[in-house]
């Protein structure tokens, strides 16, 4: 199913987008997974790669760094929700 970038997904276009997307969650109207590390600076580096990938594609997520895990949080703020673009920004992160 091809989705617009900017176009707010539906709950069930949501339920779809999240399968084979491990641990990740809806809270409060994100897109939130917490990874976790060996170590600080293994998380640090983790959130240099998705700083570079958000850059790629013009989507920026908060991200929380804290001892030995990530938290990424993200939406569509521009369109008020979730959009396939944020989707896409976790899946290319998990790959």
């Amino acid at each position: 199913m091809t989705l617009l970038m900017g176009k707010i997904l539906t709950s069930e276009e949501v339920a779809q987008s999240l399968e084979g997307l491990e641990s990740w969650a809806i809270v409060e109207g994100q897109l939130i997974k917490v990874f976790r590390f060996g170590d600080y600076l293994k998380g640090i580096e983790f959130a240099g790669r998705c700083g570079k990938i958000a850059e790629e594609m013009n989507h920026h997520p908060d991200l929380l760094i804290q001892w030995r895990k990530v938290t990424v949080s993200i939406s569509t703020h521009s369109a008020g929700g979730l959009t396939a673009l944020d989707f896409e920004f976790a899946n290319k992160i998990e790959g």
